[in-house]
C-alpha cells in the first residue's frame, strides 16, 4: 500500500515548499524507495494555462499534454518519476468532477456539501494520481498543498488529507510542515512567534505536524530549534533547519544532515538502507567550480519575473553542469528595442549567444525580431525556443527571403504575407488564408505534450537528437506550411517536420552562413534535468563557448 506525507505551508506562501518537498523525495528515491509527487492547488482555475506569468509564474507542461504548477517542474528536476495529468488537480477541477457526477445523478438525490463529497474527491484524486506514478508500484507519495494555512480555500484539501490519516492509520501518513523563521534587523535576532502560531492554526484543524522545516535567511541556532521543539510539541531532532542557500541542488544534503529523511521513515515504518547523496554532491562540486564562463542573453517580456522561465533557467544551469561553465544570464526586456538601435547594439554586442525564449501576444515581439536578426547578421549563437523559433522565421523571410510583410496572424489578423498562422486559418478552400471569427475564442487548439518526429539527415539537429526527436510542446500557432518552400529556397533549412501535417519542428542556417542558429517549435527546458542535462542545451552553450574564444 502507498504511504502518504503530506507536505503544508505556513505564513507566507514562496518559501520554497515545492523544492523542498522534491528534495526530500529525492532522498526516499536515492533509499530505494518508489516515490512519486502531487501538488493541491486550492485556486478555483481548472489549471494554471490560461493565467497571466505575471500571477502564476511558468505553467510547466507534463508527457500527456497537462498544464500544470511550475512545481511539477521540481519535481521531475529531482526525482525519476514523470509527472502526469493526475500529479496536480485544483480547486477548480475537484468542484467540476463533483457537479458532473451530481448532475449525472450518482449522489442518488442526496445533498451535495464540502463534506463528505467535496473532500471524499479529494481523496480519490490524490489516491488516483499516486496509483497512476511507477506503474502502480508507488512506495510514497508525496502530497504538496498549495497556500498557506489558515487560507479558507485551502481548509478543504487540509481536512481531507487529515481525513486521510485518520482512515489509512498510523504509520501510513506523516505530516510536513514549511513555516518562517524571520530575522528582524531593528532587534538583531531570529523570530520563532509566527512559526509558533502557524504550528498552532494546523493543530487547531486536527492536524500534527510529524517535522517542521523551518525557513531563514540563515543558519538557526540549537536553542532557537528547542524553543520552537518545545512551543510547538514536536521532537527536536524533527525541528529542521532550511536557511538560503546558492543552490537549490544543496537542500537534498542540507535535510539528510539534519535526519529528517529518517524522521519521515520512522514514521512511515521504512526499513530502507541509508540515502547516497553521491550525485547531488557532484551535482554540487560542477556548478561551484566551473572552467569556464559565458554570458547569454534571454531576451524576452517577461523579465519582471523571471519565475516565468523557471524551467529554462534551469535547463541553461544543467547544461553549466555537462559543459563546466558558469552560464551568467541577462535578462533583457525586449521592448527597450523597439525603435532604439543603438541600445540594440550596446547590449547584444557584450554577448557571447542570444536566447528567444517561448510566449504569448504581440508586445515586445519586434524587439524580439530586432535581437534575432542582430544575432543573425553578426553572427552570435542564437537558440529560439516556440515563439522564438517563429520570429527567427519571421525576421529570415522578412530580410533574407523577399517576404517584407511577413508577420504571425497572432499580431496581426490581417497579415498579407502569414508566415506563421493557425492551422486552422491556412488549410481552407484551396489552401487560402481564412480570416477566423473576431468574436471566437483563440481558435485552433493548443499543441500540447510530448510529440515524435524524424530529423532530417546531415544536419545540425540531428548531430544533436540522432534521427528522432521527442519533446513537449505548449503552443497554437505554426509556421505556415505553404511558405516553406520559399524558405528554403533563400537558405533556412528546416531539419524536423511532423510525420503528418509535415509542421515545422525545427529550423536552423548551414554552418556556412552562421555558426549556430537554431529555432525549436516544442519546449526542450522541459525534460532538461540535473542529473542528465539536455543534448540541445549543452550544445548552446558549447556554441557560446566557441563564440568566447574567437
Amino acid at each position: 500500500m502507498t504511504k502518504y506525507v503530506f507536505v503544508t505551508g505556513g505564513v507566507v506562501s514562496s518559501l520554497g515548499k515545492g523544492i523542498a518537498a522534491a528534495s526530500l523525495a529525492a532522498l526516499l528515491e536515492s533509499r530505494g524507495l518508489k516515490v512519486t509527487m502531487l501538488k493541491l492547488d486550492p485556486y478555483i482555475n481548472v489549471d494554471p494555462g490560461t493565467m497571466s506569468p505575471m500571477q502564476h509564474g511558468e505553467v510547466f507542461v507534463t508527457e500527456d499534454g497537462a498544464e500544470t504548477d511550475l512545481d511539477l517542474g521540481h519535481y521531475e528536476r529531482f526525482i525519476s518519476a514523470k509527472m502526469r495529468k493526475s500529479n496536480n488537480f485544483t480547486t477548480g477541477q475537484i468542484y467540476e468532477s463533483v457537479l458532473r457526477k451530481e448532475r449525472r445523478g450518482e449522489y442518488l438525490g442526496k445533498t451535495v456539501q464540502v463534506i463528505p463529497h467535496i473532500t471524499n474527491e479529494i481523496q480519490n484524486f490524490i489516491e488516483r494520481g499516486a496509483a497512476a506514478s511507477n506503474n502502480g508500484q508507488t512506495d510514497v507519495a508525496i502530497v504538496e498543498i498549495g497556500g498557506t494555512v489558515g487560507d479558507i480555500e485551502s481548509l478543504p484539501f487540509l481536512e481531507s488529507v487529515r481525513q486521510m490519516s485518520l482512515r489509512m492509520g498510523r504509520g501510513n501518513t506523516a505530516f510536513i510542515h514549511l513555516t518562517l523563521v524571520p530575522f528582524l534587523a531593528g532587534a538583531g535576532e531570529l523570530k520563532t512567534k509566527p512559526t509558533q502560531h502557524s504550528v498552532q492554526k494546523l493543530r487547531e484543524i486536527g492536524i500534527i505536524p510529524h517535522a517542521l522545516l523551518c525557513r531563514a535567511d540563515r543558519p538557526i541556532p540549537e536553542d532557537e530549534c528547542a524553543k520552537i521543539s518545545m512551543f510547538s510539541n514536536i521532537p527536536v531532532n524533527a525541528v529542521v533547519s532550511v536557511y538560503d542557500v546558492d543552490t537549490i541542488y544543496k537542500i537534498p544534503r542540507l535535510l539528510f544532515e539534519q535526519g529528517l529523511d529518517q524522521v519521515i521513515c520512522d514514521e512511515l515504518r521504512l526499513d530502507v538502507p541509508p540515502a547516497n547523496l553521491d550525485l547531488w554532491d557532484r551535482l554540487v562540486d560542477a556548478l561551484q567550480n566551473p572552467q569556464h564562463e559565458v554570458t547569454i542573453g534571454m531576451v524576452g517580456k517577461y523579465m519582471e519575473l523571471t519565475e516565468s522561465y523557471k524551467s529554462l533557467i534551469e535547463a541553461m544551469r544543467h547544461a553549466g553542469i555537462y559543459t563546466q561553465t558558469k552560464v551568467k544570464l541577462e535578462f533583457i526586456d525586449s521592448e527597450e528595442f523597439e525603435g532604439h538601435e543603438e541600445e540594440i547594439v550596446n547590449k547584444l554586442s557584450q554577448l557571447d549567444a542570444i536566447l528567444v525564449p517561448g510566449g504569448f501576444g504581440k508586445r515586445g515581439t519586434e524587439g524580439k525580431i530586432r535581437a534575432i536578426q542582430y544575432a543573425r547578421e553578426n553572427k552570435i549563437p542564437y537558440l529560439g525556443i516556440c515563439l522564438g523559433m517563429q520570429l527567427a522565421v519571421i525576421e529570415y523571410a522578412r530580410h533574407v527571403a523577399g517576404l517584407p510583410l511577413a508577420n504571425s496572424t497572432e499580431f496581426d489578423t490581417n497579415a498579407t504575407q502569414p508566415v506563421v498562422a493557425l492551422i486552422s486559418e491556412w488549410m481552407g478552400k484551396d489552401g487560402a488564408l481564412q480570416k477566423r471569427d473576431e468574436g471566437s475564442d483563440l481558435g485552433g487548439t493548443m499543441r500540447l505534450g510530448a510529440q515524435s518526429c524524424p530529423v532530417k539527415e546531415g544536419t545540425r539537429a540531428q548531430s544533436i537528437y540522432g534521427a528522432t526527436v521527442t519533446e513537449r510542446h505548449r503552443h497554437r500557432y505554426e509556421v505556415n506550411t505553404q511558405y516553406v518552400d520559399q524558405l528554403e529556397q533563400a537558405g533556412l533549412i528546416i531539419s524536423a517536420r511532423t510525420p503528418t501535417e509535415q509542421l515545422p519542428e525545427m529550423m536552423e542556417l548551414q554552418a556556412s552562413e552562421h555558426p549556430w542558429f537554431m529555432g525549436v517549435q516544442f519546449h526542450p527546458e522541459f525534460t532538461s534535468t540535473p542529473r542528465d542535462g539536455h543534448p540541445l542545451f549543452i550544445a548552446f552553450v558549447q556554441a557560446a563557448l566557441a563564440q568566447k574564444n574567437l
